[in-house]
C-alpha cells in the first residue's frame, strides 16, 4: 500500500505562464518546486554560466588564492588529497588539472577506503612529508580533521582545506561552538561566517570555484577551465546534491560539455557503458557512469578512477574504462547476492516484525552495505541497517525513511557503538560483534513509528486528463531538466482509467505494455517498468484503476507515438 497525495500550492498560474511564455501546466510544476519570486523562476528557467556567483565571496578564498599563487610561482611541491568517492575523485582532478595548467608542481593522493578510512589521516600526512611536499590542499574532506591538520602544521606543512561537509560542533551552554581546523585557509560554504549565497555545492564545485579564482588572480583566462564543469556535473549528480540554484546550472552546462568532451577517459567510459551521448542526462550519470567511478573506490582503489580521468590516450582510456565497468559489474552481483540474503533473513525470522531492520551479513563487502540497506529500505519502507564483519569488530551503514531521524535515534544508544556518524537519512557505524543483537533490540525499543509512517508516500504534482498529453507538453517538460534530487521528474495522475489488452514484453519480462481509456473514450498507450507480472495480476478483474505517470514519446522504426510511463498504480 502507498499513500498518494496531490501538492496543491497556490499561485496565479495563468499570469506566470503569460510572463514566461510557458503553459499553465508548467507554471504549476515550477510553483510545486517552491519557486515563488520572479527572480527564482527566471533563474530556474533561464540561468546560465553568467549567473554563477563569484567564488571570492567564500570565506578564506582570498587567503587560499594568495598562498597558492605564491607556491605556484616558487615551484613548491603541492599535493591534492581527495576522497575515494565520485565527488572526491572529481574534486581531486579539478584541482590537479587547474594547478598544473598554471605551471604548478602538483600531485595527488587519495585514501584507501578499507585501510585508511575517510578523510585526512596521519599516514597521508607522513607520506607527504617523506616525499618532500610543501603544501597540502584537501578536497571533499578536511573540515573534520582538526587533529590531523594541527599535526601537519606542526611538521611545517602549509595546509588549505576545501570541503562541503557540515562543520563539526560542540553543544556549549551558550549555543554551538564550531570546531574549525587551524589550517592556513578553510573554504567551506557551511562555515557559519561564510557569506556565500548558495550552500548546496558538492566538493568538486568548491574546488572549481578555487581554480576559477586562482586563474583570475594569476591573470589567466578563466574560460580555459570551463571544461572542468563536466567534472563538477558528474560529482554533483553522483554525490546526490539537490539540483537547485547553482547546481542546476553546473549540471545543465556540464552535461552539454560532456556530450562533446575531449577527455579520453570519460569518452571511453561512455562508449563502453553504452550511454546515448547525444541524449545524455543526469540519469545516465547517476545510474551508469557514476557507479563505475564509485566502484573503483569501493572494490579497488579510487586512484584507478583518477587514472581514467588522466588517461593520456585512447588506448589506455579504453583499458581503464573496461576495468571500471568490470568492477561495477561485480559490485552489482555482490549487491544482488547481499539483497537476496537480507530478504531471506527478513522473511524467515522474527525480524519481519521489526520497525527498524538490523541485518547482519558477516561475509558482505563492507563498501556495499549502504547500497544494500538502501535497496531493503525501498522494498520494505522501513529504516534499515546492514552490518558486515570488518577487520576489527562489525561495521555498517544505515538508510532511513522520511519519518525517522536516523542520526538522532542512534545518539540515544551511542554507548553501543565504537564509532558512528551521519544525518537524518543515512549513517555509518562500528560496533563490537557481541553488541549486534543488543543494538537490534534497543534501536527497536526506541523506535516510535506508526503504521502510517511506514507507508511509502507518493507526492503527485497534478491530475492530468489524457487529452492534455501532447507532443508540445512532452517537449515543454524538457525545460525543467535536469531531473534528480531536489528537482524530481513531475508526477501526474489520472483516475477511473480502463485497462485494455495488457501484455508482458522485454527479454527480462519486466515491461508491461497496455492501453488506457478514460471515461470519455480517449485512449493512450501506456508502459510500466518493474514487477510486470505482479502489476498484471493486480489489474485482473478491476474495471477501473488510477495511475501516476510521466508523459513521453515512443520512437520505434521511425514512428512516434505518445505514451505514458506508469510509475505507481492502485
Amino acid at each position: 500500500m502507498e499513500k498518494w497525495f496531490v501538492s496543491m500550492k497556490k499561485a496565479d498560474f495563468n499570469q506566470i505562464a503569460e510572463k514566461y511564455r510557458i503553459s499553465p501546466i508548467l507554471a504549476r510544476l515550477i510553483r510545486n518546486r517552491d519557486m515563488t519570486s520572479d527572480q527564482e523562476i527566471d533563474f530556474y528557467l533561464n540561468g546560465t554560466i553568467a549567473d554563477l556567483f563569484d567564488g571570492m565571496l567564500m570565506k578564506d578564498m582570498d587567503k587560499a588564492v594568495e598562498i597558492l599563487a605564491e607556491k605556484i610561482r616558487e615551484g613548491a611541491p603541492i599535493r591534492v588529497i581527495g576522497d575515494y568517492d565520485i565527488d572526491g575523485v572529481n574534486a581531486t582532478y579539478v584541482l590537479q588539472e587547474g594547478i598544473a595548467k598554471l605551471g604548478g608542481d602538483v600531485d595527488t593522493d587519495i585514501p584507501d577506503r578499507i585501510k585508511d578510512g575517510y578523510g585526512l589521516n596521519r599516514m597521508l600526512i607522513d607520506r607527504a612529508l617523506d616525499e618532500g611536499i610543501d603544501t597540502i590542499i584537501t578536497c571533499d574532506n578536511g573540515i573534520a580533521a582538526s587533529e590531523e591538520i594541527a599535526y601537519g602544521k606542526k611538521q611545517g606543512l602549509t595546509i588549505i582545506v576545501t570541503d562541503h561537509h557540515e562543520v563539526p560542533y560542540l553543544d556549549a551552554g551558550s549555543g554551538r561552538e564550531y570546531l574549525l581546523p587551524q589550517a592556513d585557509a578553510v573554504i567551506d560554504p557551511h562555515r557559519a561566517d561564510c557569506d556565500y549565497p548558495f550552500k548546496g555545492l558538492c566538493g568538486a564545485a568548491v574546488a572549481y570555484k578555487l581554480v576559477e579564482a586562482l586563474y583570475e588572480v594569476m591573470q589567466r583566462d578563466v574560460d580555459d577551465v570551463d571544461y572542468l564543469m563536466q567534472n563538477v556535473a558528474i560529482a554533483t549528480v553522483g554525490d546526490v546534491m539537490d539540483l537547485v540554484g547553482e547546481n542546476r546550472i553546473f549540471v545543465k552546462q556540464g552535461l552539454e560539455m560532456l556530450k562533446r568532451t575531449n577527455n579520453h577517459g570519460l569518452k571511453a567510459l561512455m562508449e563502453c557503458t553504452g550511454v546515448p551521448v547525444d541524449r545524455l542526462s543526469a540519469y545516465h550519470i547517476g545510474f551508469v557512469i557514476g557507479p563505475c567511478i564509485n566502484a573503483s573506490g569501493r572494490l579497488d582503489t579510487a586512484k584507478r578512477a583518477l587514472e581514467l580521468l588522466n588517461a593520456p590516450n585512447r588506448r589506455e582510456a579504453v583499458m581503464l574504462a573496461e576495468d571500471l565497468k568490470a568492477l561495477n559489474d561485480s559490485r552489482k552481483e555482490m549487491t544482488e547476492k547481499g539483497v537476496e540474503e537480507a530478504v531471506e533473513q527478513i522473511e524467515n525470522t522474527s525480524m519481519g516484525e521489526d520497525k527498524v531492520l538490523v541485518i547482519y551479513l558477516p561475509d558482505c563487502h563492507e563498501s556495499i552495505a549502504g547500497i544494500i540497506a538502501g535497496r531493503i529500505k525501498e522494498r520494505y519502507y522501513r529504516p534499515t541497517f546492514v552490518l558486515t564483519a570488518g577487520e576489527e569488530g562489525v561495521k555498517g551503514s544505515g538508510r532511513s525513511i522520511e519519518a525517522y531521524n536516523m542520526f538522532e535515534e542512534m545518539c540515544k544508544c551511542r554507548a553501543l557503538f565504537t564509532k558512528f556518524g551521519g544525518h537524518k537519512l543515512a549513517a555509518g557505524l562500528s560496533l563490537k560483534e557481541e553488541n549486534v543483537g543488543r543494538f537490534r533490540e534497543v534501536i527497536n525499543e526506541l523506535a516510535d513509528l506508526s503504521e502510517e509512517d511506514m507507508l511509502p508516500k507518493v507526492s503527485i504534482d497534478m491530475q492530468l486528463p489524457l487529452p492534455y498529453v501532447t507532443e508540445e507538453l512532452v517537449s515543454e517538460l524538457e525545460l525543467l531538466e535536469p531531473f534528480g534530487k531536489g528537482n524530481t521528474k513531475p508526477v501526474f495522475a489520472e483516475k477511473n482509467l480502463k485497462v485494455i489488452s495488457p501484455k508482458i514484453i522485454g527479454k527480462n519480462q519486466n515491461v508491461l505494455k497496455f492501453r488506457v481509456q478514460d471515461q470519455r473514450g480517449n485512449q493512450m498507450e501506456a508502459v510500466y517498468f518493474g514487477d510486470a507480472a505482479a502489476c498484471m495480476e493486480y489489474m485482473r478483474g478491476k474495471p477501473e484503476m488510477s495511475f501516476t505517470f510521466y508523459p513521453s514519446i515512443n520512437e520505434y522504426m521511425g514512428n512516434r507515438t505518445l505514451q505514458i510511463t506508469v510509475t505507481n498504480y492502485q
